[in-house]
């Protein structure tokens, strides 16, 4: 699939059929991928945080997540479109649906205590015979902590041939980057809110408001005390980025520019 750079950092044209091709892909071959996406959020820690970059820089596969960048690439020429916008509201479901059909393990790790349970029971409303293990995210995520130790060792011995964490940005990915090594999954991936979203801990943002670019008004209006600080910052930084990008591309030495 298509790769570009974009806003500093590089996304793949990947799309929701493209995603269990993975999960099927590197169980049949017993391979380790590491799949993570980028929306304005996590591009703000990327150029902000080390060890966040640190773990985006080692991935096999970064899909988008958020229409912002959908359009930031469309103004710059490359190939991205609304398929390749992947939200784990809409395509989880579905790849939930083909591990169920061909028997793969999942492993769900965040969220409150209870709240990984009612999101494995309703994602087994769809799919029906999911194997899944699940453990939330409050526990001691220190490397070495005997807490950290005992899940480690769940998944090690469960196996699963798709692990998703969802412990919030920036902290699932720091827990992903201090144990990637000792992981043993064939498919790991960071989904923040996704156990939340599922068991109607937070309110779904509507599917409208998510094909328009809108979602982060629906998460705002749920969680405006939470969120109030990354829609402030996040999108002027991002706007900065992209014009950099398109004075780049665009400019006297970029594309019909002089040599």
């Amino acid at each position: 699939m298509p790769s570009y750079s974009l806003l500093g950092v590089r996304v793949d044209a990947l799309t929701e059929g493209d995603l269990s091709a993975l999960i099927r892909e590197a169980a049949a071959r017993n391979e380790r991928h590491l799949v993570l996406n980028h929306n304005l959020h996590s591009l703000y820690l990327y150029h902000h945080d080390p060890a966040f970059r640190k773990l985006y820089d080692r991935a096999d596969h970064v899909h988008v997540d958020g229409m912002p960048l959908v359009w930031a690439g469309r103004l710059l020429g490359y190939g991205l479109t609304r398929e390749n916008r992947l939200t784990s509201v809409d395509w989880l479901p579905h790849v939930l649906k083909t591990c169920a059909e061909e028997g793969l393990r999942v492993y769900f790790l965040g969220s409150e205590p209870g709240v990984p349970e009612g999101a494995a029971a309703r994602f087994r409303e769809g799919a029906p015979g999911l194997r899944v293990e699940t453990h939330h995210g409050y526990f001691d995520a220190a490397p070495g902590s005997p807490e950290n130790e005992r899940v480690l060792r769940e998944i090690d011995e469960y196996r699963p041939h798709a692990l998703m964490v969802g412990m919030g940005m920036p902290r699932q990915e720091r827990w992903i980057l201090e144990n990637l090594d000792r992981l043993q999954a064939n498919t790991i991936w960071n989904l923040g809110a996704f156990m939340d979203y599922a068991a109607g801990a937070v309110p779904t943002p509507p599917r409208w408001m998510a094909r328009l670019g809108l979602e982060w008004l629906a998460r705002f209006a749920a969680e405006p005390r939470r969120l109030w600080r990354r829609y402030l910052l996040e999108p002027p930084f991002a706007l900065v980025l992209l014009a950099r990008d398109l004075a780049r591309r665009y400019g006297p030495r970029g594309i019909g520019g002089r040599s």
